[in-house]
């Protein structure tokens, strides 16, 4: 369930999934919401494009270190591919 910031209070949380697109972003939302994950969804910037990077907004997806390799796990078995760091 989509989850307000003060929810998690001053947690740590872990960036999960960083969605490019409205629809894409909808869609993980009603998954994640349907499956019970607690989530926190924000907009933020992200470099793109290959040649001629630009910078965009996403939509980033966190979520709590315990759940973070269930909803990991979960996202790969839905066809998503987790964001991971460089």
């Amino acid at each position: 369930m989509r989850r307000e910031p003060e929810f998690f209070e001053e947690q740590e949380l872990s960036l999960v999934y960083i969605a490019k697109k409205l629809k894409e972003a909808l869609a993980l939302e009603e998954l994640l919401t349907r499956a019970e994950f607690e989530y926190l969804v924000e907009p933020d910037r992200y470099r793109g494009g290959i040649i001629f990077q630009t910078e965009r907004v996403g939509a980033f997806f966190y979520v709590t270190p315990a759940e973070e390799s269930r909803v990991r796990e979960f996202l790969s078995a839905n066809g998503y591919a987790p964001w991971q760091p460089a």
